[in-house]
This record gives C-alpha cells, structure tokens and sequence, in this order.
C-alpha cells in the first residue's frame, strides 16, 4: 500500500522551494505571535489557549492542510503529469495511501511542531496546554490531509474549495453557529486534547466518542473514494 517512488516524487514537489516557502509562513508567524504575547502578557494559561487554539488550530493547521493535502496531487492532475504515473503497474489506491501518509508528514511536521514550540513559548506547558494542543494538531492533520487529498482527486478547483471550508466552515461558523461546530474538524481534534489539558481549558462542542468516530470515519472514506476516483481518472493523455 506505499510505494517508495511515488512518496519520495510526492515529498519533492511540495517541498520545493517555493511551496516549503509557503508552508513556513504560518509556523513563523505562530511563534513570532507567542513571543510577542509572552513578552507582553507573561504566563497565562488563557492566553495561551486562545493563542493556539483561536490561531494554530482554527486557521494554521487548515490552511497547512490545504497546502499540503491538495498539493499532493492536485497539481499533477491539473498539468497532466500524473498520466505517466498512472502508466506504471502500481494500483491507483497504493498511489492515494502513499500521497496521504506524505501529506500526514509534511501537515504534522509544519503544524504541530510549531504548536508545540509556541505552546512551550507561552507557559512552559502549564496545564499540559503545549502537549493537548500538539495532540490535537497531530489528529487534526489526519483528518484535513485526508480531507483535501480528495478535494485535490476530486476538483481542479481544490484550493480555493479548501480555503473555503477552513476559512468560511471552520474558522467563521465554526465560531458563530453552534451546529456547525458538529462538523468541524477542529471541534473533533479539541475534543481528544480535552482529556490531557486542565479543567476547563480545553472543551469541544462534540464529545470524545463522537469525535473519535468521525475522525476515523472521514479519513477512512475520503481515502477511500480518493482511491476510487483515480481508478476512473480520464486524463487527456491517456485518450
């Protein structure tokens, strides 16, 4: 199911320079902001979770996920590309699960080290914030990998489909519309870090079974129709 080729082309093309350009943008200007507050603020256990709650996980971590998750392959599918890999003798499910676990990596490593780090930054890992935030950053980028790999499989219009649904669904009513908040996948990652932070801190609007279930059930089928999707691919290349 991970084909080595294709993870080590998937990794080359969104981390070129430019694409790792953008993908940095959002992680150095979490810990500028955690500098800035701590340096302002002090400690604060409060603070900290609006910082990386209200910035890291509402809007860093799905916009990363767009970026990473559309990137994958959306892309290759737009210039044709993909036609030559799709030649190869290797079943188009093995393509998407090797896309995805690529897309996984570069979501974690750009969202939830930063997480960690600012975290850290802004106290110390009082209350378990840094860790909770990182647990939920790490379960989060799953979900949106798996999310906008098949918007990319899906559409030649991925990215801006993506930046509407984590910056307007998420981020926008997520906040205003409590049931949104049901759908979200910011609210089903918060409701896993909720067990490790301090009381009150950390809460979802879903509860920790809910969560656990639509998080497996969204990566799961949307890697799966993903699959199923490349297998009825029609490039022009291939006519």
């Amino acid at each position: 199911m991970y084909d080595p080729t294709v993870a080590r082309l998937t990794y080359r093309a969104l981390l070129g320079r430019r694409r790792a350009a953008v993908l940095l943008i959002l992680p150095v200007l979490l810990i500028f902001i955690a500098v800035a507050v701590r340096g302002f603020s002090g400690v604060d256990d409060q603070t900290t979770s609006n910082v990386l709650g209200g910035f890291a996980l509402a809007t860093m971590i799905p916009l990363i996920g767009v970026i990473a998750g559309t990137g994958a392959i959306g892309p290759e599918i737009d210039d044709g590309s993909i036609v030559y890999l799709l030649a190869k003798p290797l079943p188009r499910p093995t393509i998407i699960f090797t896309k995805l676990i690529v897309a996984i990596a570069v979501t974690m490593v750009f969202s939830a080290v930063p997480t960690f780090i600012a975290g850290f930054i802004l106290n110390g890992n009082g209350q378990q914030m840094a860790v909770s935030y990182t647990i939920a950053a790490l379960v989060a980028s799953i979900a949106y990998s798996a999310l906008f790999l098949l918007l990319g499989t899906v559409s030649r219009h991925a990215v801006v489909i993506g930046l509407v649904y984590a910056l307007v669904w998420e981020t926008l009513f997520g906040s205003l519309v409590a049931g949104a908040r049901t759908l979200s996948v910011q609210q089903w990652s918060l409701a896993v870090a909720e067990k490790t932070a301090g009381d009150g801190l950390i809460a979802s609007d879903v509860g920790l079974p809910l969560a656990v279930v639509l998080l497996v059930g969204v990566t799961v089928v949307a890697t799966w129709y993903a699959g199923q999707k490349l297998r009825t691919l029609t490039l022009a290349g291939e006519e």
